[in-house]
Formats: C-alpha cells, structure tokens, sequence
C-alpha cells in the first residue's frame, strides 16, 4: 500500500504554508527518526486544488491532506478526519470543471477509471491569517506545526499496521 502525504497551501500568505511546513516536517521525521515508515509514504507540496489535486493523487492506495483551517476556532488546534465527513460546498451549487471540489473530483476520477485513494484523511491546522503576504507562520500555528507533523506520523503508523498480516507486528 502506498500513501501520498500532501502539504497544501501558498508559502507566501502566512498561515497558509502551515500544510507544506507540516509536510516539510514529516519529511525530516521520516528520515531522521522514522526510516521504517519512510518507504510506505511520498511526500510532497503543492498549489493545487480539485481536479489537479485528484490528478496528483492517482496511483496511490491512501492520502493524507494537509492543511490551514478557517472554521472559527482557536489558532493552532490541530484536527483530523476523512475527507467524506467534511462539507463538500460544490453539491450545493452548480460549478464548473475547474472549480470542483476535492469531493466532486475524486469521484469523477473513479468513475473515469483512474485508480485513487481509497482513504483520503485531513489533518488541519486551524490559521490565524490565511491572506496576509508573509512567509511566517503566525506563533500559534508555527508551534502547532511539530504537533500535526506527529499527526501524520501516527496515521501514517496506523495504516501500516493495518496492512500487516495477522500475528506479524
């Protein structure tokens, strides 16, 4: 099984980077403290959304999306889920092609053919300032970055486990 971990976001506008630093950090994680975990993951950072995003993840069994929360609580809390259990906005109207949802696009994609996650899990980082020109992260969301990077790692962990076979540790 093979997992893509993907830090989202823009560098340039504050908070937002707090998907790529995350993902920056799991990167160093796995190869300095985790290398038994480094082999079962990809990890990257992009600037995209829905279909481009559905097109990075195709060939991947599982993926975990990181990124910036704007849902009102406090800076720095890190949470996660899957991505089924979040709102998808674009089947409340109609959209085009390009504006799809993540949601829209990984369905569309299965039902093309395309072989995508089966498992695609959320982890955010709720943000301060998501439109401010800024390579730094706020203080809340920088410290949160080593804590949603551990995040990673133990989901990451946790779908490893659940590939072994029975009575193999």
């Amino acid at each position: 099984m093979t997992t893509l971990i993907i830090g989202l976001g823009n560098p340039i506008l504050g908070d937002d980077a707090v998907g790529w630093r995350v993902a920056e950090a799991v990167q160093r994680l796995l190869a300095e403290t985790e290398p038994e975990l480094a082999g079962a993951a990809e990890v990257d950072c992009v600037a995209l959304g829905g279909l481009s995003l559905m097109e990075r993840m195709v060939g991947y069994d599982r993926a975990i999306v990181i990124d910036a929360l704007a849902s009102g609580g406090p800076p720095g809390v890190v949470s996660h889920c899957d991505l089924e259990a979040l709102p998808d906005y674009s089947s409340f109207n109609s959209t085009a092609p390009h504006d799809a949802s993540l949601q829209t696009a990984l369905r569309l994609g299965r039902a093309m053919g395309a072989r995508l996650p089966e498992v695609v899990t959320v982890v955010g980082v709720e943000a301060e300032r998501l439109y401010e020109f800024s390579e730094e992260l706020t203080p809340a969301v920088a410290a949160a970055v080593p804590v949603a990077a551990r995040r990673v790692i133990d989901l990451l962990r946790s779908h490893s486990l659940e590939e072994q076979p029975h009575g193999v540790p």
